[in-house]
């Protein structure tokens, strides 16, 4: 999960500056010193996690759901408007750049919903650790078949990147269900990003949009 922060920042800061509005940088650096908190409260003993250290999660996630919601948001300013927003303080940017900023984009969203999944699904992953029976969010293709799957199956993360990247590219579930209305929700919410991103940078960088 560090790591994905880690990717998510590296992301953040490798994008195209060009046409970023002022002050962008504030968000990497926020999710770097909430990721450090979380590091310095919760040193890998996921099963003895804290309030604490879940509350720090969940800023450091919803830090990152807002900066790219807003990153979203001026990248599709800055296309409709001809590339030329006030946003943008009246910058120039090309296709290169967009596709750059879009292609960015697109991988944080994967990163951040596969958090929030992580997070929230069975209660958290203390409570997956734990085996606490809290019901499912999602019905992974091991619980159908758990005769496939290893002895005493737990979901971790990269099985949560794993659904998040494939209902960003699908735009819907794949082997993975939503069972639950927020699991559901947070999915379409994510489908709906991906595909605005993807449609209107592809539009733009083959000149399909006016400039």
């Amino acid at each position: 999960m560090a790591l994905a922060v880690v990717g998510a920042i590296l992301l953040q800061i490798g994008t195209p500056h060009k046409g970023r509005v002022p002050g962008w940088w504030v968000f990497p650096a926020i999710e770097f010193l909430l990721l450090i908190a979380l590091i310095i409260r919760d040193p890998g003993r996921i099963d003895r996690r804290s309030r604490g250290a879940r509350r720090v999660t969940v800023a450091l996630i919803s830090v990152m759901t807002i900066g790219t919601l807003a990153g979203v948001a001026i990248l599709m300013f800055d296309i409709v408007t001809g590339e030329r927003g006030f946003l943008t303080g009246g910058q120039e940017v090309d296709a290169t750049d967009l596709l750059g900023r879009g292609a960015a984009l697109w991988f944080t969203n994967v990163i951040v919903f596969s958090l929030w999944y992580w997070e929230f699904d069975r209660g958290g992953p203390a409570a997956r650790a734990a085996d606490s029976g809290v019901p499912p969010s999602f019905a992974f293709p091991e619980n159908a078949t758990p005769e496939l799957a290893p002895q005493g199956w737990r979901p971790r993360y990269p099985d949560y990147l794993y659904l998040a990247f494939t209902n960003a590219t699908a735009f819907s579930p794949t082997d993975t269900l939503p069972v639950r209305t927020w699991a559901k929700m947070a999915m379409l919410l994510q489908s709906l990003i991906s595909l605005v991103t993807a449609i209107l940078v592809i539009a733009r960088a083959i000149n399909v949009l006016p400039r």
